[in-house]
């Protein structure tokens, strides 16, 4: 249907779910051009993603995969980013605003924390808004840096975005 973005190791498109007739979003990976870390990075997203049943945690739909390329179907949101919403805004919201924004990113933190996932790369880029309404829901996209730790593991290794 339509190009939503490109990225290191492909691009991500919109699409109609042929069952549902919900429009989602497809990321295709080109396997040449991944390394086995970043495999190994991408298929622990997935497997982080299949866990994962919040509302302010992007949906993953399915997974596909070819001798060539790899096809993640997630839900699709328009909104755009967090920090492009705020910066539309000359980032004044209001404090109910703020709050209700606060409040589900925390929440799908302790929910994911529950499970022993960390994010390592929470940031308002990987926070997306559903659509493009001015009180539209959040959703803590970006899960390639997560991990799952046991209760007795630390995790000290420097991680996220500079």
């Amino acid at each position: 249907m339509g190009n939503l973005g490109s990225g290191k190791f492909g691009f991500i498109k919109s699409a109609q779910h042929r069952k549902t007739g919900k429009i989602v979003a497809i990321k295709t990976m080109d396997k040449s051009k991944i390394t086995d870390l970043e495999r190994e990075l991408i298929f622990r997203e997935i497997d982080i993603l299949k866990l994962c049943k919040h509302p302010n945690i992007i949906k993953l739909f399915d997974v596909f995969e070819s001798k060539k390329l790899i096809h993640i179907v997630m839900e699709c949101l328009k909104g755009g980013d967090l920090f492009d919403y705020l910066e539309k805004r000359k980032f004044q919201i209001s404090e109910d605003r703020a709050c209700f924004i606060s409040f589900s990113i925390a929440s799908a933190i302790f929910y994911i924390h529950n499970f022993g996932i960390i994010h390592r790369d929470i940031k308002p880029e990987n926070i997306l808004l559903i659509n493009s309404d001015d009180n539209s829901d959040i959703k803590i996209v970006d899960f390639g840096l997560s991990k799952i730790i046991g209760p007795t593991e630390r995790a000290d290794e420097p991680y996220g975005t500079l």
